[in-house]
Formats: C-alpha cells, structure tokens, sequence
C-alpha cells in the first residue's frame, strides 16, 4: 500500500496501537485505530493476533469502540468501552464501563460501571482495580449531581491547588479513585472505594497489582513547597485500603510501576527533577515491595539506559526493557539484580508493548523511522519474527540513511535522513531540517502524526537530527543542552545539516526548518539567528519563555530549569528577543485547546511577525491540541505546509489548499 500521495489516504490508514498477551502465552491481542464510518474521527477495536501465523481476525465491533484489553487468569478479555449496556433500559451517560468478553465465546457483557467512568483495569487473583473520577461528595448521589450540573449548564471548577489543567484537558471538578471487586459469574463484585479522599494524588498514576490480588502499587502525586508536586510509589492493602510508602526520595519521583511475577519486586521508572544547573535523568529502579529498599537496573557502558517501556520475565530475575538507544529502542534483558544488560535485538527497530511470554521470548510493536508499528515475536535469542498485522504493509517513496558528525566540543552528533524516489546528484533534493519536540526526546520510531514520507513524496529529503538534549546517548548529551537550549541545541543542529549538505543528492540552496513544540521553539530560535533558510514553519511553538513558563500546564517543570520569572535565562534563551533579526518567511501552527504551550504563544509570534512585516501565515485550529489529530485537521495541516514550502523552497506560486475551503 502506498498512501503517501494522496494524505486523505494516509490518514485512513490503520494503526495498531497496543498489545496484550494471555498469561498462558497462546492468545495475543491488539488494538487497532481506525476512521470511523463518518471519516471525520478514529475509533479503536479489538483484534485477535493468533500466534501460528494465520490471519488476525477482528473481536469487537462498536461505534464507540474498545480500549484497555487486560486478560484475566481463566483467558477472559477484559476492556473498557462507552458502548450502550443492552441490559439497562434507560440511556445512560456515554463514560466509558467495564466488559468482559468470554474466552469461550459469545457476546461481550458489561460487568461494571461508574458514573465517571472506568479507565485503567488491572487484574490478579481473582480481584479487578480500576480507576474512577468522582465528584467530591456523597458518592451515593453522585449521579445525580453530575447531571445537575450539565442540566444546569455549570462548567465552573473551583481549585485549590496548582494543578489545573493536563495536555488538552481539564483537571476537576472530580478526582481518580481507584476501587476494586471480585470477578463473580455475571458483574464485578464486592465493589469498594479504595482511595477516598485522594485529592489530586492519582490524577496522572498508573498501577500494578501484585499476583495474588492483594496489593496495588501506584504511582501517587504529593505536593512540595512553592506550589510544586511529585510522585513517589505508594502500596495499598485491597482488602482495607491501607496505604504506606513504598518508594520516595528527596529530588526524585517514582512512575509506571510493574509487580514481578513472584510478587517481590517492583519495577518502575525514577526520574531525577532537574535544577538550573543538573539536567533530568530517567532510570530504571527496582523496589523490594516489602522493604521499600531499591537501586538502578539498566547500566550499560558508561551510562543508564532511558526506559520507554518494560515488563518482568517469567523467572522474576530480570526484565526486559525497550530503551532509546544511539537513534534505536531495542529491546534489553536487564538482570534485577543490577548487572550489566544485555542487548537482545540487534536492528534499528523502536520496540514498544513489550509483552514476555512463558517460554522466555517476548512479543512486541516493532515500529522504526521507516516502519509503522507492526507485532513480532522476538526469540530468546534475538531472533525477530515479524507476526502478520491487522494493518497494511506501507511501501515507501524513498530510502533512509543515517548521518553523523562530530560538533565543537567534540561530542558526536547523528540524524537520519529521508532521501526520496530519484534523488542524486544530477537532480539533488530540497533538504527539510525537522526538528524533534521534548526537548529530551529522540527521533527513533515512526510517526503517524510528524510523519517524514509525505515530505519525500513531495520530492524533499528529510533530516532528523538528535541534537543535545537527545536520549540514548547518555546523560552528557542531555546536560550539554540544560537551560541552554538555543545556542547549544543550535550549534549542533547546523553541524548536522552542514553534514548532510555535503552529499551530493541534496541541493543546500533549497533548504527550510521547521519542528513542534520544542521543535518549535527551535524553529523560531534558528528564523532569528540564520537567514540561511527559505522557510520556516514552527508548530506549537515557544515563543516568549517567560510567558510561557507562567502560562503552560507544566509550569513547574520548566521553572525547575529556567528559574523564577525575571532571572538571566530568560533574557537570554527567549526566541522573541530576536524578533528584529527574523527575514525568513514564518507559517505558524496552534491549535486553540494546546495547554502544554498555551495558543498565546502562537498568537503573540504571529502579532510580533505581522508588525515588523515579516512575511507570514498563521494556520489556526480552534479545536485542536498540542499535536492537531483530527483526521480532517491533519489533512489540512500537511496541505498547508506543503503548499507554503513549495511556495518559498521550490519558487512555486502560493495555492490557498482545497482542503481549507
């Protein structure tokens, strides 16, 4: 399938999303996202993946569609779903409940629901945990004030803390509570609060709970002096509630936990909180559940590996662990004990939904810069099987390469590079410098929504650096761009693309940038220091740093880096300090419902363009996020930046997309 040249047929492609292996090892599932019916949304469903090689056939099929597969210890699927319940006569609100569907077949049965919904099922030993928002309150009448306030037309949510808002939604008026019940014949039984009162405490938590049922491990958020918060692990006693510590250290916090298979261990992610002067670090840390002492698993050469994702080994002695790694994520066993790791997959995939299996081999999402994600069966020995997909195979308009050079304080910096159909150098591509958001992020996997091959379909090669600031280089690469994000991250970003320009298929006098979010930043960084570039197009971008740390829904996290307002950094770092300096014509990219970085960015940079007569284009999205994921919205976006490239890359007349009339 090729579907890069018409983007209504990119866009409708589907997606496998998640994996969920049976504990026994014989029924692998996924979920997959595809358009809806009205081509104006996604929607998900259940596949079943059979692991002998036939065909993936399809298990569930809704117009609200499924998420969350969880299998119980008998072969059962658990999920969650907003389907209609066909047992209850009067219409309820469209939140999503809990359903199980049959290992032995039949028809999928609601077991159990909440007036705020379930999200976040787990199981063990006969009990299920999920996670609920509740309205503060009686929670006997919970429903009924829940539908007061939508008759009433109140949307008002009084806070008393600083959490208020979280990527593109807001935070209130009810809290998460997590509530557990036993799996009878017919209904989840014996439901009760586990969490009353939490406050804010599990509004961004994960949890696990151990084999036998009895305790949960969650992730839970406290608040610190100067209206910051973190996460340290918390264990809670399913059968009374009881709630201790497991895991908490000074400037640290503790995510994402996972119980070891003999219920000992507790896996999770620590993450150091960065200072002014000492970047953020990730590691995997491993927790005795019993005693709460830990340490780092995951030390491989000279540095910590960065967890993206992990899951036991049947024998509870080691894990095995997706981590970014030199432009890669492969896939690690990682001894528990703290010992050296061993690299298990040896390509350029970036491995996701880890799932280990009985006999030691692991089932997973292989995804790549040049492959959508698509399920595998890795061996014991490394081996890699590719599984047959739910999805179609893509084929690509252009090959992938990588890049590197060594910057001037001697570090090495690398990128790939997209070089389309009939690039060479009797006709040298166009070169797009496309730069990864984060910032501590890499460019390693593929990308539905930032997704370079439609660019190679245009003709344009695409270059995908990991500057300073990159994972999977160790922590050296991350502290020499620690709030020093513009000259140090620009440094490195016109190494790497002189680099590149150096080959003979690309034509270093048609060039553009551009990148989101901290791309973005970036990309408004090198419009006011280089006029080297023909274009510039900056999504979701960061435009006045003062502004912005104030105004974004992590506030705290980048005032840990940059300093209370007013301080050196943001005289310095700010991209709006160089306005006067900007030639470059500009298309600006936000969406209204962005948090992360607040529209007022977008609109304050499209202003200040406007009035120092910059040439520029703003391209809005009212009802879009950080990302713009709306099928029609993304058609849109990459029309519009199509047509302004080719405008000032490629000398072509500007033509106003259909897509926007």
């Amino acid at each position: 399938m090729t579907p890069f040249s018409d983007i209504r047929d990119y866009v409708g492609v589907p997606r496998v999303v998640s994996l969920r292996l049976s504990p026994d090892g014989t029924r692998l599932v996924s979920v997959v996202q595809a358009l809806n019916p009205d081509g104006k949304s996604y929607g998900t469903a259940l596949w079943e993946i059979p692991t002998d090689g036939r065909e993936p056939y399809r298990l569930t099929r809704s117009v609200k569609g499924e998420t969350g597969a969880e299998f119980t210890a008998e072969g059962d699927l658990l999920f969650c779903s907003r389907r209609p319940d066909p047992t209850v006569k009067e219409a309820e609100e469209e939140v999503s409940a809990l359903w199980l569907l049959p290992r032995a077949g039949g028809e999928a049965r609601q077991i159990a629901s909440r007036p705020g919904g379930v999200t976040g099922i787990v199981t063990a030993g006969g009990n299920v945990v999920f996670g609920s928002d509740v309205l503060p309150g009686d929670e006997a009448t919970e429903a009924e004030r829940r539908k007061a306030r939508k008759d009433n037309g109140v949307s008002a949510i009084l806070h008393e803390d600083p959490l208020v808002r979280h990527w593109d939604h807001d935070l209130g008026p009810g809290e998460v509570r997590l509530f557990a019940g036993a799996l009878g014949q017919d209904r989840l039984t014996g439901i009760r609060d586990l969490t009353p009162q939490p406050g804010k405490g599990l509004a961004f938590a994960s949890w696990d709970l151990t084999p036998d049922g009895a305790t949960v491990v969650t992730s839970w958020t406290v608040h610190l002096p100067g209206g910051e918060f973190g996460f340290h692990l918390a264990a809670i006693d399913v059968a009374d509630g009881t709630r201790r510590i497991l895991a908490e250290q000074d400037g640290h916090d503790f995510e994402g936990p996972v119980v070891s298979p003999d219920g000992r261990l507790v896996a999770c992610v620590r993450s150091r909180r960065g200072t002014g002067e000492v970047a953020t670090e990730t590691v995997l840390w491993i927790v005795d559940l019993a005693t709460g002492e830990g340490h780092v698993a995951g030390h491989v050469g000279d540095h910590d590996l960065w967890p993206v994702d992990f899951v036991w080994a049947p024998d509870s002695r080691s894990l095995y662990l997706a981590a970014d790694h030199l432009g890669r994520r492969p896939i690690f066993r990682v001894p528990a004990d703290g010992s050296e790791p061993v690299r298990l997959t040896a390509d350029d995939g970036a491995y996701l939904s880890l799932q280990a299996a009985p006999d030691g081999s692991v089932y997973a999402l292989r995804g790549a810069v040049d492959s959508p994600p698509t399920p595998v069966h890795v061996t014991a020995d490394g081996t890699v099987e590719t599984l047959p997909s739910p999805t179609p195979r893509l084929e690509l308009p252009g090959t992938l390469t990588e890049v590197s050079v060594t910057a001037d304080d001697g570090q090495t910096v690398r990128a790939w590079l997209v070089l389309p159909e009939g690039a060479s150098e009797q006709s040298p591509a166009p070169l797009l410098l496309w730069i990864h958001g984060g910032p501590v992020a890499t460019w390693n996997d593929w990308s539905w929504r930032w997704n370079p091959w439609i660019m190679a379909q245009n003709g344009y090669a695409v270059l995908l650096p990991d500057p300073c600031l990159s994972t999977g280089y160790g922590a050296r690469m991350v502290q020499r761009g620690w709030a020093n994000w513009g000259p140090r991250t620009h440094a490195d970003l016109m190494a790497i693309t002189d680099a590149a320009l150096e080959l003979p298929e690309l034509d270093a006098s048609r060039t553009a940038a551009m990148g989101g979010s901290f791309g973005g930043y970036m990309a408004n960084w090198i419009a006011g220091h280089t006029d080297r570039f023909r274009a510039i197009v900056t999504h979701a971008s960061l435009w006045h740093l003062e502004q912005f740390t104030g105004t974004s829904d992590a506030s705290m996290y980048f005032q840990r880096e940059f300093g209370p307002a007013g301080g050196r950094m943001y005289r310095e770092l700010s991209p709006h300090l160089f306005l006067e300096r900007i030639s470059t014509p500009v298309l600006v990219v936000h969406g209204d419902k962005d948090y992360r970085v607040p529209v007022g960015e977008g609109l304050r940079l499209w202003w200040d363009l406007r009035r120092t007569g910059v040439e520029s284009k703003f391209l809005y999205f009212p009802d879009e996020n950080h990302w713009v994921l709306k099928p029609g919205n993304a058609v849109v976006w990459y029309e519009t930046v199509l047509a302004f490239l080719a405008q000032h890359v490629l000398g072509r007349e500007w033509k106003r997309p259909e897509s926007l009339s």
